[in-house]
């Protein structure tokens, strides 16, 4: 395959989705909360609640999350301006017998803030995004940056960048908040190279273990109420809140900030997949030879294709020659294109024609190929954020289940190669019946672990007993909201997942924010995973299930979800 010809081949995440809305499939960009009533107008249709604290807006709204799939039409959302004002409204909840939820961004898969169907006659959403905003960056080798809960990934990035600060890896959507981020243990991809000597206070794990203190809203027994209390790393207590799944409310954090480094990302789409994610021994450009060479690598590959999409970073101090310069983040531009052919398409998707899904990616391949070329992002240089940033906030919707298999560095490739081979063997099963349950990618991305005496419930934690699993490789496959016979495709993948990375070579955990504990109905259902193999993946989940009722007995930070997940 010709370089040229290659390139055209190429298919990104964002194309597919973009076709989706103009199928007429919602987009993720309307998941700003609508319909805003103020509390007190003609038009609300909800009971107020009681005494509600003076000072404090209210208004029912909308809530939704990331792929549509938990829509609550009304629900009473207050704006904290202060956390002085989350203080008083944990008081005022725990008074009348409420529920407080966090809420950021909403970029989001899991039923953390609130499930589906749920009552929330007695639960308020607090909104972080309006106000709890502040970011302030203190210079050093390290440095740190000290950011409220709703303060953006992108802002923070941004204000490390001014003071020549950044993150080694960070996530790939900048329009997250830090306090959702934190909550479930975000990560980005990349790990050192055996020779390479990253900048004091870079970190390869989750975002969560780069914290250095906190503030959250908890529970005194001394004062019978709710305060605000500094958690610092020397205290075991923040262990639990480094990633509390929204068992709590955190409304500042500090974090570690390495020296800012030039990063290389080149995009390849020139490989077979069966190389890429060939066996142990395979030969060639597999993702375990990207690892040893650049330590960043991500792999997007959609079904019914030959060849993936490869992210693959470096540092590099200095502009390669072929490099393009890129000043801002996203560069991707040319990512929302839709053709007429790919809306139709899509369309007969949507509507049952699951049998169109080849011609479908294949096409969207092409498109997306010239792009890249046209763009000239085939080759991009720039300040890390500018280079680890690229989902935009104009991503539609797709459903994403996920999970975190820690190994050792040596086993990655066996790791890949047997979740690809299972993978295809499912997908052609079901192809075989006249069935595509999914129309969406697989996402592989690898970081380090978290240390010990990071977040007890980070899925990226290291093992005590299992020195040797210094890496992590998370699998993430997709598929859009309504494909017919998705849950039960992602319950057998899942079933297996569980079965295969056990023993002394691997072990896994759920990636907190997608989709997991399948039954053939849907995510998040399945007692024996909620109740039995979920919590046995983490040495630390009693100890943090603990601390967390211990600062919230009331339960006011929680839902029937986490009642169920975290009694």
């Amino acid at each position: 395959m010709s370089d040229d010809s290659a390139r055209r081949s190429s298919l990104t995440r964002r194309t597919l989705l973009t076709g989706a809305a103009a199928a007429g499939i919602a987009a993720a960009a309307g998941l700003q909360p609508a319909h805003r009533i103020p509390a007190g107008s003609a038009a609300a249709t909800l009971t107020p609640p009681p005494d509600f604290p003076a000072g404090i807006p209210l208004a029912q709204q909308a809530f939704r999350n990331w792929s549509l799939e938990i829509v609550v039409e009304g629900v009473w959302t207050a704006s904290a301006r202060t956390p002085d004002d989350v203080v008083t409204l944990a008081n005022w909840a725990h008074q009348h017998g409420y529920r407080l939820r966090a809420r950021g961004k909403g970029h989001t898969w899991s039923p953390l803030v609130v499930p589906a169907g749920a009552d929330t006659n007695r639960t308020v959403i607090v909104d972080t995004t309006s106000h709890l905003t502040a970011v302030s960056v203190q210079g050093g080798n390290p440095g740190s940056v000290t950011a409220q809960a709703g303060a953006t990934l992108d802002r923070i990035l941004a204000r490390l960048e001014e003071s020549g600060l950044g993150l080694a890896t960070t996530t790939a959507p900048g329009d997250l908040t830090i306090g959702g981020v934190l909550a479930i243990g975000g990560h980005g991809t990349g790990v050192p190279t055996a020779t390479e000597n990253p900048p004091a206070g870079s970190g390869f794990g989750t975002l969560s273990s780069l914290v250095t203190s906190l503030t959250a809203v908890v529970w005194s027994a001394t004062d019978g109420r709710y305060v605000l209390k500094t958690f610092t790393r020397s205290d075991p207590d923040i262990r639990a809140f480094l990633v509390h799944l929204g068992r709590a409310f955190v409304t500042e954090v500090t974090m570690t900030a390495a020296a800012n480094t030039r990063l290389r990302c080149q995009n390849w789409y020139d490989v077979n997949v069966a190389t890429v994610f060939g066996p142990p021994g395979t030969g060639g450009r597999t993702i375990s030879s990207y690892l040893d060479r650049t330590g960043r690598i991500e792999a997007i590959w959609f079904p019914f294709t030959d060849v993936p999409w490869l992210k693959v970073w470096s540092v590099a101090p200095n502009k390669p020659l072929l490099a393009r310069q890129i000043d801002t983040p996203y560069a991707y531009t040319f990512a929302n294109r839709v053709t007429e052919e790919m809306s139709r398409l899509l369309g007969e998707i949507a509507s049952g024609g699951g049998d169109k899904t080849p011609a479908f990616t294949k096409l969207a391949m092409s498109i997306v190929g010239s792009g890249l070329i046209v763009t000239g992002t085939w080759d991009v240089w720039g300040w890390s954020k500018n280079a680890l940033l690229y989902v935009e906030p104009t991503t539609l919707r797709i459903v994403e289940a996920g999970w975190a298999v820690l190994t050792s560095r040596a086993n990655v490739q066996r790791v890949v190669g047997d979740f690809y081979s299972r993978y295809q063997q499912v997908l052609t099963a079901h192809q075989a019946r006249g069935s595509y349950p999914v129309n969406g990618p697989i996402e592989l991305r690898i970081t380090g672990t978290d240390p010990l005496d990071g977040p007890l419930l980070s899925p990226a934690r290291a093992r005590p007993d299992h020195p040797e699993w210094d890496t992590v490789v998370w699998l993430d496959f997709a598929t859009y909201p309504g494909t017919p016979g998705a849950a039960p495709f992602f319950r057998e993948l899942e079933q297996w997942i569980w079965q295969t990375y056990t023993g002394s070579y691997a072990t896994v955990r759920p990636e907190w924010s997608k989709g997991w504990a399948y039954t053939d109905s849907g995510a998040w259902r399945d007692p024996a995973t909620l109740g039995g193999s979920v919590p046995a993946a983490f040495d630390g989940w009693r100890t943090a299930r603990d601390i967390l009722n211990s600062y919230d007995p009331a339960r006011v930070f929680s839902n029937s979800f986490l009642d169920t997940l975290l009694p």
